[in-house]
């Protein structure tokens, strides 16, 4: 059924290590454009503390964070992409399971469990993620193998689309380019269906 491109914008955040200008962001939201992006830190980072907060104040820092997007810009809430790196990501996807509204989830690198410790599995709230969803991960992150994400990734109720980077490890070193391809290209699909999760 035609009607108007299910996406409004992109909100993006950092890993836990990072913040808003890290080069990944910033360089989706220059590929992107026209397209709204709000690159967002954590309340952690504006208070210069070393170690992100537990996640329940982090998710709420997502959803703030994804209000004051819609408002100071005039856009559709329930029609932004939401997502990001690493730990950003793995926030915006747990706010989307708890119920936040959104178009889709875009998570980069994300964190399927700390580096060696595989039984440490951040999966739990996969079963309620219902919209589409954009993995990009190196296939040699330690933070998740090719393998494990087959292996967990079906739980999501949503359509998942799983993009690998060859060679590239947790930091997705040089993959910029490659990282801003998939993504365009992903929401280009998305835009395309005319409908809104």
């Amino acid at each position: 059924m035609p009607g108007p491109p299910s996406i409004s914008g992109l909100f993006l955040t950092p890993g836990a290590g990072s913040n808003r200008d890290q080069a990944g962001l910033v360089a989706l939201e220059e590929r992107l454009a026209p397209l709204p992006v709000e690159r967002m830190d954590f309340p952690y980072r504006k208070a210069g503390k070393p170690f992100p907060d537990r996640a329940p104040v982090l998710v709420q820092a997502v959803r703030d964070g994804v209000a004051s997007m819609a408002a100071d810009r005039g856009l559709d809430p329930d029609r932004l992409v939401l997502g990001g790196r690493s730990m950003g990501g793995r926030m915006c996807s747990m706010a989307v399971a708890e119920g936040l509204p959104a178009a889709g989830l875009v998570l980069v690198c994300y964190p399927l469990h700390p580096p060696k410790k595989p039984e440490n599995l951040r999966v739990d709230h996969f079963g309620a993620i219902d919209v589409p969803c954009l993995f990009v991960s190196g296939d040699r992150d330690e933070f998740g193998s090719p393998d494990e994400f087959d292996a967990h990734l079906g739980a999501i109720a949503g359509p998942v689309t799983v993009v690998r980077l060859p060679g590239k490890r947790h930091d997705l070193k040089g993959a910029d380019e490659a990282v801003c391809d998939a993504v365009a290209d992903w929401l280009g699909e998305l835009r395309g269906t005319g409908e809104s999760a």
